[in-house]
């Protein structure tokens, strides 16, 4: 018996630093119980050399990640969402598309690194420390046994993520 794949889509204003860094991450260490999807609700259309670079340096397979437009994932024939996790602010403030089958929503607030002033090495620091914080959520999202939880008891869990982290 196959196991089944949770979809889960990281929003963030502009997708090009904190939901991408989170959809890769997730894709990496999800060993086929999650399938991350990121997207924005104002993209701008390239991912921050920052974030593409920290996942490098990571071993973070960084290909096809692109700056994209949350509407993608309204249209017939878009993979449908489990689990939905706004990662700034901005986003989660912003009145979101209808999802179609109800996804579990939460709040997992990040400092935006991209916002981080100074010079290069500056810049990577912020961009490591989001790094580090993303995978310290998304190791309790993986540890979460989704498939023998109702969708109550998942949704606290999930929500748990971004309050104690």
């Amino acid at each position: 018996m196959s196991q089944r794949v949770y979809n889960v889509l990281f929003l963030c204003t502009h997708n090009s630093s904190r939901s991408i860094l989170a959809e890769a991450i997730l894709n990496h260490f999800a060993q086929g119980r999650f399938k991350g999807f990121s997207a924005g609700s104002s993209p701008t259309g390239k991912v921050n050399p920052f974030a593409l670079e920290t996942l490098e340096k990571a071993g973070i397979e960084a290909r096809g990640l692109r700056s994209k437009s949350w509407n993608e994932f309204t249209l017939p024939g878009a993979p449908q969402m489990d689990i939905v996790v706004t990662v700034c602010d901005n986003a989660a403030g912003e009145v979101c598309p209808i999802w179609p089958g109800q996804p579990i929503g939460a709040h997992w607030g990040l400092v935006d690194p991209s916002s981080v002033g100074g010079d290069d090495e500056t810049k990577k620091a912020a961009f490591s420390k989001t790094y580090r914080e993303i995978i310290q959520r998304l190791q309790v999202l993986l540890a979460i046994p989704v498939e023998g939880l109702d969708r109550n008891t998942l949704q606290e869990r999930i929500n748990e993520i971004g309050a104690d982290l």
